[in-house]
């Protein structure tokens, strides 16, 4: 009987397709966010519940498959940014936001700390139907502010290029370079300013 079990169970496998035979995966979105540094961004989005995955690239832009050199020399159009893929189970895009706004200056749109330039600027990137409540959350974190005015942007979501591999999961592979970085920049300090606590 078991012999005949294996049997049929190596002919499911050759004669049907590989997806029918894997567990079902749950139900996956996708956001993505401009937020100056993506070290930093990826690094502080990666700490949420509910996130699964976050990558760091660039969008916006006008160029086909951007280069770090291409983004920072600030003529291909593109922002710094991350993809971050989240269980929609777990965590709503509008809290996700929430969590967004809290790590990155919105009063600032030439740049954002210690990087400045267009490709560093904080924005929003999103689909027709995440736009109505990035809106919305953008209209509340601007009565939120300590200081300044909402100058952060919502803008239509464009092809993601991710970054080259020596970018990615910078603050895990290079734990000293990156808070020497963080710090000399002086993000959480202006963070404070923006937020307060």
């Amino acid at each position: 009987m078991r012999r005949l079990f294996v049997l049929l169970a190596s002919f499911a496998a050759i004669l049907l397709p590989a997806d029918v035979l894997a567990a079902p995966k749950p139900p996956t979105a996708t956001a993505v966010f401009a937020g100056g540094c993506f070290w930093c961004m990826e690094n502080d989005m990666r700490g949420i519940p509910g996130v699964l995955k976050v990558e760091s690239g660039y969008t916006g832009g006008h160029v086909a498959k951007p280069t770090y050199r291409d983004v920072t020399s600030e003529r291909s159009g593109h922002y710094e940014a991350v993809r971050v893929t989240y269980d929609p189970a777990k965590l709503d895009y509008g809290f996700l936001l929430y969590k967004y706004w809290k790590l990155v200056d919105p009063t600032d749109d030439g740049g954002q700390f210690c990087d400045r330039g267009p490709s560093y600027r904080p924005a929003v990137f999103v689909t027709p139907e995440q736009r109505p409540i990035a809106e919305k959350s953008r209209a509340e974190a601007a009565k939120r502010l300590k200081t300044g005015t909402m100058k952060a942007q919502i803008l239509p979501a464009q092809t993601f290029w991710p970054a080259e591999a020596y970018h990615r999961d910078y603050a895990r592979n290079h734990a000293i370079e990156y808070h020497a970085y963080r710090m000399g920049c002086g993000r959480d300090l202006r963070l404070k300013q923006v937020w307060g606590g």
